[in-house]
């Protein structure tokens, strides 16, 4: 069974930085895109960044230039760098891969939250 597991939200103040974590399970080839999403309080989930399995990447308006997608395909693992954090940054953020038969396996969502 697929699994994905995220790690490193937390309470940040405005301006700090906060680096995510998303490791992929029960997998037998690397994923072929990983996503980052993000839900705040009362919103729809969004689209924060997506990196494809030959490392091409797309980023939301309000990600770029402050957020930076990574993975590494030895470690099954995704990465999200995040600096430059605002208070409107706050919401659950989840992780989904696709694998090569289109299928998406979602993480169960780690909380970050930005005090201004």
């Amino acid at each position: 069974q697929v699994q994905l597991v995220e790690s490193g939200g937390g309470l940040v103040q405005a301006g700090g930085s906060l680096r995510l974590s998303c490791v992929a399970s029960g997998i037998r080839s690397p994923m072929n895109s990983f996503g980052w999403w993000r839900q705040a309080p009362g919103k729809e989930r969004e689209l924060v960044a997506q990196i494809t399995i030959s490392g091409r990447t797309n980023y939301a308006v309000s990600a770029r230039g402050r957020f930076a997608i990574s993975r590494d395909n030895a470690k099954n693992t995704v990465y999200l760098q995040m600096n430059l954090l605002r208070p409107e940054d706050t919401a659950v953020y989840y992780c989904s891969g696709v694998d090569i038969l289109s299928r998406a396996t979602w993480g169960q969502g780690t909380q970050v939250t930005v005090s201004s």
